[in-house]
């Protein structure tokens, strides 16, 4: 009664405390739903946002822009990550440089767009397709041509392919069109840099006496490998000295992190590689006496190489059967045999032999109606007009296409895979002779081909090759990996990792200064959650076991230091300053020596302990001097040598390599006649390259933040 009696006494307070509770569970649900919704971003510039959706729509403009001008169908892994890469880096300089743009008045109207286009000698200009065919240079009136067709086309009165064309080809156009705005905005900001920066007489006569001058210079040289480092000691009060000398030097603008990794890439056991030998050799048991549908049987046998119902060249099959295919009998079976340099076990058949064209010029009439009846029916005409003696140009026009000649070469399709309608496309070519057209039937349409001309006759062959990679099977996999995930966590520490991963027989590799911008771990594939999780975990953590590569590497991180934004800790630096410490020491030490010695001519300074004698020729102030004895470059030397008496012994000069004593016994100058304006130039483009390193310091200043890393 008095536990019940005390429950109705806080009566109020459960309620409040029950209704909050309520409120958290419905909230925590809520935020649930809603949390899919949220926008993300990506990173920041001058704190404008750039979001996943724009970085994502960025990404793949870029990419079917990439794919359209190599003329490839899809991207690798590498390649997609060099143009998320390259995406950023554009997106982050041209908002960097719109920034301060803005702030200038700096604009590129439209008439200065079409002024570039008019003078077409742009760069960006001759990457596109608008080129004259005879010259190579970029023609204006092709463009403004497709752009008025392409404004009035009707894609209902065309084929898919032709408007499927017309529009990415209409794409690619106004990614240019961009980046030419963006470029000549940068060039004009880049222009008021340069031309802010001008060259005087005065600076302009200098420059000219430090290049014409020169003297011929007599050297003596104490290395300072020469002391031993055992006999120089520093203090942590030089350390901290030379720290606070030169911290800016030490400034860091990102995040950094520290890790130590372990690797494992699963190699095939000779057990796989004995199973597979086995299956190979059955397989070309078969194949000598396969006479026909090729194609499925080097399907059924697992080969890396399918088998294309083509003649192509040699150069188009793998390297090791293609130096063996001149040498092979049509209809003869080959193998097995290991090629190491792919790691596959091969054999193969050259199925049939004969001489073809590399290069068919043709040209084509696609017919697409509303059925494929009245495609059949339309096509049939226009084949019979052709065949009648009708103008293949003025019928093709008739029906909104050029009818023009086209080039295709064995590049153009060997090494893909050809099939179904590409196949039979391609074949069909090849198989026409120099003016004989045919009415292709293809999909839902039909094509007029007509074969114009056909050049550089060849060997082609008809090739079944079974390829097969030395793999490792699941068994092998399943062990390694139980190995590996046995090991971390037995080891679930930093300092056990350490201690235990050569015992074990695994390699503790080391990554310092790792920052979020980088694609993953060590080079190796699909390793970004492994990237995402030591961005996000403590020092002296450990992961959990990440598979990555081509599913064929175990990866295990450990997080050892953290290096927040800001100035390096000394201690991260100190080895660097104690080599300059160190040095200055050493210096101070040999100065001291040469000076104690009160040596008045060169020649007693060949009788030195340790000394290094040399003769330079030719030394100027404009270019550091080349020691070669100490195999250094010494500015130094440059600069007393250009303002010295001459035949006088110098005092000791600290230099690179050593400290050096000089003595010039020549001077000259270069028989050039100085000329201010030319000298004002020359100084001028080297400030110009100066400028040209603007973007470091507006990305410096720009707060940019990369958090690609969480999303990609």
């Amino acid at each position: 009664m008095a536990t019940l009696q005390k429950i109705r006494s806080k009566g109020p307070l459960l309620v409040i405390i029950i209704g909050l509770a309520l409120f958290a569970f419905i909230a925590g649900d809520a935020w649930k739903i809603l949390q899919p919704h949220q926008s993300h971003d990506v990173g920041e510039i001058n704190g404008d946002a750039l979001s996943v959706q724009e970085y994502q729509a960025l990404v793949e403009e870029y990419a079917d822009i990439y794919k359209m001008s190599s003329g490839q169908q899809s991207l690798t892994e590498e390649q997609m990550s060099q143009v998320k890469d390259e995406v950023w880096r554009n997106y982050v300089n041209n908002k960097l440089i719109a920034d301060e743009a803005k702030k200038l008045g700096l604009t590129v109207s439209k008439a200065e767009v079409l002024a570039i286009i008019d003078a077409g000698v742009n760069p960006l200009l001759q990457q596109t397709p608008f080129r004259n065919p005879q010259t190579g240079a970029f023609d204006k009136d092709m463009l403004k041509k497709f752009l008025s067709d392409y404004d009035k086309m009707s894609k209902s009165q065309m084929s898919v392919q032709y408007a499927d064309y017309y529009a990415s080809l209409f794409k690619y156009w106004t990614f240019i069109e961009k980046n030419l705005i963006q470029s000549t905005l940068a060039a004009k900001y880049q222009a008021i840099i340069t031309n802010s920066i001008l060259a005087n007489s005065v600076e302009a006569q200098d420059a000219f006496n430090a290049r014409i001058d020169q003297s011929n210079v007599l050297l003596a040289a104490v290395p300072y490998f020469s002391v031993p480092d055992s006999t120089i000691s520093v203090k942590e009060s030089d350390l901290k000295e030379l720290y606070n000398k030169k911290k800016e030097q030490f400034r860091q603008y990102v995040e950094t992190r520290d890790i130590k990794f372990i690797d494992v890439q699963i190699a095939a056991s000779p057990e796989d590689r004995a199973e597979i030998e086995n299956e190979v050799a059955e397989y070309t048991e078969t194949l000598k006496f396969t006479a026909d549908d090729y194609n499925s049987f080097i399907r059924t046998s697992g080969s890396e190489v399918p088998y294309v119902d083509m003649y192509y060249n040699a150069s188009a099959f793998p390297r090791d059967i293609a130096t063996r295919i001149d040498t092979s009998k049509v209809g003869t079976t080959y193998g097995p045999y290991y090629n190491a340099a792919d790691n596959t076990i091969n054999s193969y058949k050259v199925v049939a032999k004969k001489a073809g064209a590399d290069s068919i010029e043709y040209r084509q009439i696609q017919v697409m109606a509303e059925t494929p009846a009245r495609s059949k029916e339309l096509s049939d005409s226009i084949y019979n007009a052709i065949r009648g003696g009708a103008s293949f140009t003025e019928v093709a026009n008739r029906y909104g296409q050029t009818g023009e000649n086209v080039w295709l070469t064995s590049a153009q399709y060997e090494g893909a895979l050809l099939d179904g309608d590409n196949l039979k496309y391609v074949s069909t070519i090849h198989e026409m002779g120099p003016g004989e057209v045919n009415n292709l039937a293809i999909g839902q349409g039909n094509v007029i081909l007509q074969v114009t001309k056909k050049q550089n006759h060849t060997d082609k062959y008809k090739v079944a090759v079974i390829k097969r990679p030395v793999v490792f099977s699941a068994d092998t996999y399943n062990r390694e990996y139980n190995k590996f995930s046995q090991f971390i966590a037995s080891n679930p520490s930093l300092e056990q990792l350490q201690a235990n991963a050569e015992e074990s027989g695994y390699r503790l590799l080391e990554r310092d200064d790792l920052s979020s911008a980088e694609a993953g771990i060590g080079g190796v594939k699909n390793t970004k959650e492994a990237l995402r999780w030591a961005f996000g975990a403590k020092a002296g953590e450990v992961s959990g076991l990440y598979e990555c590569g081509d599913n064929d590497r175990l990866l295990v991180v450990a997080l050892s230091r953290i290096t927040p934004e800001g100035y390096r800790p000394l201690r991260q630096v100190q080895d660097q300053l104690r080599a300059e410490i160190v040095k200055d020491k050493k210096a101070a030490k040999i100065i001291a020596d040469m000076k104690a010695a009160n040596y008045t001519s060169f020649d007693q300074y060949k009788n030195m302990a340790n000394i290094t004698t040399d003769s330079i020729k030719h030394v100027t102030f404009a270019a550091p001097a080349y020691v070669s004895v100490l195999r250094s470059s010494e500015p130094m030397v440059s600069a007393y040598a250009s303002v010295a008496p001459m035949n006088k012994l110098s005092a000791p000069i600290q230099g690179n390599a050593g400290v050096y004593v000089l003595q010039v016994y020549e001077q000259d100058k270069l028989d050039e006649t100085f000329d201010a304006s030319v000298e004002e130039n020359r100084i001028e483009n080297m400030y110009s390259r100066y400028a040209a390193r603007i973007m470091n310091d507006l990305y410096m200043k720009g707060s940019v933040v990369d958090t690609r890393y969480l999303y990609f």
